[in-house]
């Protein structure tokens, strides 16, 4: 399981150091894509089959069900990490996640996101103001 918030730095060769900790949960392979609100995603294989699988099931007929599917498998790309727990981030994902030097990485259960790090504390200040009507409305 994946849980907690990691500050790294995205090296001159655009690599990024995963977290020892996750490492032994996603293994020495996975999937990077676009996530929502901007930030990047790491799938553990498993994982990203499994969403494979429900973005086939959805109905190719509607508009938005194809531009989600195309969204999240065009930018979507095999990762390996390498000896040191690296991960290379293509410029299109750089780009897409407005990832700089400084990120933070999240975990959150079964998948981990990438933030800029500025783009995360903004956020995390705005969700942080409302966590108990997102409660309250999520009925938890």
């Amino acid at each position: 399981m994946f849980i907690g918030e990691y500050t790294y730095s995205v090296d001159e060769k655009k690599r990024l150091a995963i977290p020892a900790k996750f490492r032994q949960t996603l293994g020495k392979k996975g999937v990077l894509t676009r996530g929502l609100d901007n930030c990047l995603v790491i799938y553990p294989l498993k994982e990203w089959e499994k969403l494979s699988q429900k973005l086939e099931s959805l109905p190719a007929g509607q508009v938005d069900a194809r531009g989600f599917i195309r969204i999240m498998l065009s930018g979507a790309v095999d990762i390996v990490l390498d000896k040191l727990g690296r991960v290379l981030i293509p410029d299109h994902l750089k780009k897409y996640a407005f990832l700089k030097k400084n990120v933070v990485i999240i975990g959150l259960s079964n998948r981990i996101e990438v933030w800029d790090e500025k783009r995360w504390q903004e956020y995390k200040e705005k969700r942080e103001k409302t966590v108990g009507e997102m409660a309250e409305q999520l009925g938890i």
